[in-house]
């Protein structure tokens, strides 16, 4: 992240508008890959240091309205059309029709990444809108904040709306799903509210939580 480099301030740093996990950007692309190590090397030329460049170019296949090779296994009905009428009842229908796809693909593939918040999908759901309701809520879980729970909520959230949605065979690209999940679910609807409240929170924690580790960089143009 741009911010932990500025204040990390290492000699040499190349900043990536790429999703988080793919420094060099997308796979399969071994040209575009190979002119971001270039640039990155390149910056051991400069005579003098602390140097932070931005790389001039997108990843190949980043967002866009193109969803072609994958769509969801359900048809889900459109988020609400308010950002304020996203709450967990919408939510829950939404997992109600994609269990059966979740469960599959966990059978497929033996394992799921759902799981660090501690809590079931459908609590995690009403944690996320038990803080809209009340902000000064408890944390769930002894020996974390409120920003901390909220933040594996979401993660859990996130990861099982993936796993069923990636649990029929076809080619899915990683930034599909994500605006899949950001533009056209109530989950991501209702994950955009709790990081827009969070921004506004006086809570270090949560205030830092909405701007900069909810709603990826990408979709960030939709917070309210």
């Amino acid at each position: 992240m741009r911010e932990h480099t500025e204040k990390l301030n290492p000699p040499r740093a190349l900043w990536v508008p790429f999703e988080l996990g793919r420094p060099v950007g997308a796979p399969g692309e071994p040209a575009f890959q190979r002119r971001v190590i270039e640039a990155a090397l390149g910056l051991l030329a400069a005579p003098s240091g602390p140097v932070l460049e931005s790389f001039p170019e997108d990843a190949p296949g980043g967002v866009s309205d193109d969803h072609s090779g994958w769509v969801c296994p359900v048809n889900l009905a459109p988020p609400p059309a308010a950002a304020e009428a996203a709450g967990a009842s919408a939510v829950l229908v939404e997992v109600d029709q994609l269990r059966p796809w979740y469960q599959l693909g966990r059978e497929q593939r033996g394992r799921t990444t759902v799981g660090v918040s501690g809590l079931g999908i459908e609590a995690a759901v009403e944690l996320l809108a038990a803080y809209l309701d009340d902000p000064s809520i408890a944390s769930p879980r002894d020996g974390l904040s409120l920003a901390q729970a909220l933040k594996f909520a979401a993660e859990d959230v996130k990861a099982w709306y993936l796993e069923a949605a990636t649990a029929r065979p076809g080619p899915a690209r990683s930034a599909a799903l994500t605006d899949w999940f950001w533009r056209e679910t109530a989950a991501g609807a209702l994950l955009l509210r709790v990081a827009s409240a969070c921004c506004r929170s006086d809570v270090a924690g949560l205030k830092a939580l909405g701007e900069k580790s909810l709603v990826p960089r990408s979709h960030a143009s939709l917070l309210a």
